[in-house]
């Protein structure tokens, strides 16, 4: 028989297992879109190609891997996404979910473990469900085309709560980011 789990408890297991991974500072709610400098950071992941309906699933399998292979997560939470879903079909969409992690920690199959290496992102806080993080996403695109900015990478969603499952789905917070470059470069 298989569990069905929600990537609300699952999150709260592991922020339960490695304390701290929620408390990385969301900017203040109301922020609008805004560009940041971000540093490169490792990070590992488990890759998908399909439906986000497989996030819980994958979500724990990422868990049961990074235990297994005494791996520490150093942020929270992360899923990196590498279309768009209202232009790609549900079974094409690629996409990871994954931790940001020391860059010396020893990572083994099926994980993977990658460099996020884009520094200029446009940066935006969701409130709310999950599910409607695609309305945050199609607003920041807006912003960034009317201020001369393009999409130069995937988009990451860091979910930000210590405890998802201890919070209304309204008040949940993600915290968005988009590379970007300027079409006003050279």
């Amino acid at each position: 028989m298989k569990k069905s789990v929600s990537i609300l408890s699952l999150v709260s297991v592991l922020l339960s297992i490695c304390p701290g991974l929620g408390s990385s500072t969301p900017p203040e709610q109301g922020t609008a879109v805004r560009i940041q400098k971000v540093e490169p950071f490792a990070y590992f992941c488990l890759k998908h190609k399909g439906s986000f309906s497989a996030i819980p699933e994958i979500i724990s399998r990422l868990m049961q891997e990074s235990q297994s292979q005494n791996v520490f997560p150093s942020g929270p939470l992360m899923g990196v996404y590498f279309g768009n879903p209202q232009q790609v079909a549900p079974e094409e969409m690629e996409w990871e979910m994954g931790f940001p992690v020391t860059p010396h920690a020893l990572i083994q199959p099926p994980l993977e473990k990658k460099e996020w290496n884009f520094t200029e992102v446009a940066v935006a806080l969701h409130k709310g469900p999950y599910e409607k993080t695609i309305e945050t996403i199609a607003k920041m695109t807006e912003w960034m085309e009317a201020n001369g900015y393009t999409t130069a990478g995937p988009v990451v969603e860091r979910y930000l709560d210590m405890n998802p499952n201890e919070i209304k789905p309204e008040e949940l917070k993600t915290e968005i980011w988009i590379p970007v470059k300027s079409v006003r470069d050279p």
